[in-house]
């Protein structure tokens, strides 16, 4: 569409009682919601009655042993999702998934279900895992080496797409006079075998309304920015200054034009933390308030993991210790870069980026009115760096209704997000096709 008719795509995403790390704490959020299936059923029908796109569930297959506040979600995202699906219409339903302790069979089976269920507002955010504690639950000692990890997500993305069109449209007949349930002809084995997988197919469900389920990727590594141009029609992640965020919008749309896609069938969200006050001043005290009550020695020990430097005996009020060149980081190399460099770039002591850190977790931080927010997110939307954004509010519900009552409307007013939905699946909010089966025409 022209440059004056792009319009912003917006994506709640859920976190228990806030992204904050220590939302929990504050006395605005009741940390037993997080275990409250209504709670999450009041977020998702919130923000479809915002009409953001959609909503969206990380997902992590280990837990820390020290008993902090680290669980991402206490539900697992198919059923929480399923979930949300029966008491909404329009608003799209991600879910993450790693393809490092998954079969291929299985969640093609899983999202295809979501899709069904939902009436097509399935989609699929794709992690690889990266933590040596997630690959301790599935039998080995220790992750796949990093490269490695990526060979086996685009042969998983391959096998899954192939199942989902496994079943042409219209092969399900449901002819009572002719008792002909389906077309044979137009159900097709797959008979992969590849270094990882080895499926035969086919699917034991018939196509889905979008076709494939809304493909989605947040690594902003070498890799994983080529598995994005590849295969992502959003990519979420994390820049902390403009010119970080155009780099990598231009980089990304580039690497998608050489695939052979079209640049605009890839959007790119952004994370923003949005922490607000009707001041500038109450906005501050609020993001003070939270940083106050983070759990330094916990925090200091989730970072040491990412980094792969142990920072528990490091002082405080002292810059960070020499790190390891990324070439050494076999866990979120992207994570590691965008820290190193936000302790560097504004030369924080410890004590300072574990604050920095407890907002989003490397995400950026926008403390101050909703006019200023609404500027940020135009100018970062108009000036390359954004198509969208990855709302994530530092507290839950609070958090959301503030940026839904006083945000939008400002973003509204100057013509930069739609009144109401203009389609039904996921892939309409987004502006996508629905794909073309591969045993079509």
């Amino acid at each position: 569409m022209p440059e004056s008719d792009r319009q912003l795509h917006f994506n709640l995403f859920l976190m228990g009682v806030g992204h904050h790390e220590a939302a929990w704490r504050h006395p605005r959020t009741d940390p037993h919601r997080a275990a409250d299936i209504a709670h999450f059923q009041h977020l998702a029908q919130a923000a479809e009655a915002a009409s953001f796109d959609s909503v969206f569930l990380a997902d992590g297959v280990e837990a820390r042993s020290d008993g902090g506040w680290g669980l991402i979600s206490h539900f697992e995202p198919f059923t929480l999702l399923t979930a949300l699906a029966v008491v909404t219409e329009r608003i799209g339903l991600i879910g993450t998934v790693s393809t490092g302790f998954s079969e291929p069979y299985n969640l093609a089976r899983q999202f295809a279900s979501l899709d069904h269920i939902s009436h097509g507002r399935a989609g699929w955010n794709i992690v690889t895992s990266a933590g040596d504690r997630a690959a301790q639950n599935f039998g080995r000692d220790a992750n796949q080496e990093h490269a490695v990890r990526y060979r086996r997500a685009d042969e998983f993305l391959r096998v899954t797409t192939a199942l989902w069109d496994s079943w042409e449209d219209g092969a399900l007949l449901l002819d009572r006079e002719s008792g002909a349930f389906a077309d044979p002809a137009r159900v097709h084995e797959i008979d992969h075998v590849g270094e990882h997988f080895k499926v035969r197919g086919p699917l034991n469900i018939p196509r889905s309304p979008q076709g494939h389920p809304l493909l989605v990727q947040a690594g902003s590594s070498d890799n994983g920015r080529a598995f994005a141009a590849r295969w992502a029609e959003a990519v979420f992640t994390a820049q902390q200054t403009l010119a970080e965020g155009q780099s990598f919008y231009a980089d990304l749309k580039r690497q998608a034009a050489a695939a052979g896609r079209d640049p605009a069938g890839l959007k790119v969200l952004p994370g923003v933390v949005p922490v607000l006050g009707s001041t500038e001043a109450e906005a501050k005290a609020l993001d003070q308030e939270l940083d106050d009550l983070i759990n330094p020695a916990r925090a200091i020990g989730v970072l040491s993991t990412v980094l792969g430097v142990d920072l528990t005996d490091h002082p405080l009020d002292a810059p960070l210790p020499p790190l390891p060149p990324v070439t050494e980081i076999n866990g979120a190399k992207s994570r590691f870069e965008l820290i190193r460099d936000l302790a560097e770039r504004d030369r924080l002591t410890l004590r300072q980026l574990v604050g920095r850190l407890g907002g989003g977790r490397g995400h950026q931080v926008v403390v101050g009115t909703p006019e200023q927010l609404a500027d940020h997110i135009e100018h970062w939307f108009t000036h390359g760096a954004a198509d969208g954004f990855n709302i994530m509010p530092p507290i839950l519900p609070d958090g959301l209704t503030d940026f839904v009552e006083q945000v939008l409307p400002i973003l509204r007013a100057r013509g930069l997000f739609r009144e109401g939905y203009r389609g039904r699946t996921l892939r309409e909010h987004y502006g996508l096709p629905r794909p073309v089966g591969r045993h079509s025409g």
